[in-house]
């Protein structure tokens, strides 16, 4: 019983040439599909690897290293709330009973602009 012989099942025929061209084709497709396909993956983990390993607790690129050490916001003015994006400083001030949004550069501390918030 080690090689069972069973007579009701059909023996395989061979490919006519045509068939086995095209199971040739059929397998080179498969295989460069596929190899595209791991290197899609490779390149998308790659490039995640590499987005979260340059990330070194910097988010816009001024550290405390190079901040400017004072800015000038007006004498009457109140500091609401600060935000870092890039170089660039915005600070949101209250004067009196206005606010106001400046821009700093970030490294020189040099007011870039100023956006005034009016009621209508």
């Amino acid at each position: 019983m080690s090689d069972p012989v069973f007579d009701d099942e059909e023996k395989e025929e061979p490919l006519d040439p045509a068939a086995a061209r095209l199971q040739a084709r059929m397998k080179r497709l498969v295989l460069i599909s596929s190899f595209i396909m791991v290197a899609g993956l490779v390149a998308v983990f790659s490039a995640i690897i590499y987005k979260v390993n340059s990330r070194d607790g910097n988010s816009g690129g001024v550290s405390g290293v190079n901040m400017a050490a004072t800015i000038s916001v007006g004498p009457d003015a109140r500091v609401l709330s600060t935000q870092v994006d890039g170089g660039r400083l915005f600070v949101l001030v209250e004067e009196g009973t206005s606010r106001a949004l400046l821009q700093f550069d970030a490294t020189t501390g040099k007011l870039l602009g100023r956006t005034d918030f009016v009621s209508r």
